[in-house]
């Protein structure tokens, strides 16, 4: 039986425990934070492990464990980082030749005139994004300039902080009505994907379709098209197991943001053999250091 480091307990962990043990992989749970981690007594070191899953959030954290486990990562740190970064995804996607908003990144600090010249490249409303959050933390729209640079103004008082890492942002095209898709791609290829969108009960004035704030996610069979661009943003991306959202109107596809740390939804969201081809890549993971 193959031991797997997980270094969540939320929704995948259980999810995936039986189906896994099913397929000879054993999921452990490796606490990451909120904990003491002894750097330098041998005796005193974490569960043994063969492989871990995603490599952990906190990266102080994992940089300790990692060195302590000598294990390799499904996603490692440079996957984990690569994805966080939607700026350097946007970039790289463009490079490549697909299709993605048109986005402005603004590292601070930069006078209000830097933002508003910026502003020749859209119409508004306009997206704002934090850089590096995920979940939809912070995202917000702006319908005129006014409101854009009041939104600039706070990112202004949390860029002014001294211990804030990111001091970035980024100006992004509005695609108003836009059907929202996660697209699940394991070892480079589209194994399933969900449509979210928020129910009637909520819909009215939101625009935001993240499943952590209220939206539903159901299981959808996508159109080649679909599948062909989450898999060739993971390859341009070289990450093994990530969540590709898509965004589609009328006249676009695009690739809006990434996640290298996706949350694994119900079994019956995605196709027969998803539990086999993750187990796979895990196998595959863990012979790579032999």
């Amino acid at each position: 039986m193959l031991r797997l480091a997980m270094t969540t307990r939320a929704e995948t962990f259980e999810r995936v425990r039986e189906p896994l043990a099913d397929r000879g992989v054993e999921v452990g749970f490796l606490s990451a934070k909120e904990r003491s981690i002894r750097l330098t007594d041998e005796d005193s070191a974490p569960d043994e492990f063969d492989v871990g899953w995603v490599y952990p959030g906190r990266l102080m954290e994992g940089a300790a464990l990692d060195a302590r486990l000598e294990i390799p990562w499904v996603n490692d740190r440079a996957a984990v980082l690569s994805s966080r970064n939607k700026a350097g995804v946007i970039a790289a996607l463009d490079a490549a030749g697909l299709d993605v908003p048109r986005t402005v990144m603004m590292s601070n600090p930069v006078s209000e005139s830097v933002v508003v010249d910026a502003l020749s490249l859209f119409s508004f409303p306009v997206v704002v994004k934090p850089n590096s959050t995920t979940r939809g933390i912070g995202v917000a729209k702006a319908g005129d300039l006014d409101s854009l640079l009041g939104l600039v103004d706070y990112l202004n008082l949390v860029h002014d902080f001294r211990a804030t890492g990111d001091k970035s942002y980024l100006i992004q095209e509005y695609l108003p009505d836009a059907r929202d898709y996660r697209a699940m791609v394991i070892d480079g290829d589209c194994v399933g994907a969900v449509e979210r969108a928020l129910p009637d009960s909520l819909g009215e004035g939101r625009w935001k379709h993240n499943v952590h704030r209220g939206a539903e996610a159901t299981g959808v069979d996508l159109p080649h098209r679909h599948r062909r661009l989450a898999e060739r943003t993971a390859a341009v991306l070289d990450i093994p197991y990530l969540g590709v959202d898509l965004l589609e109107t009328d006249d676009r596809l695009v690739v809006n943001e990434t996640n290298a740390r996706p949350t694994i939804d119900a079994a019956t969201k995605y196709e027969p053999n998803f539990y086999d081809r993750l187990a796979g890549l895990i196998r595959e993971t863990a012979r790579s250091t032999e």
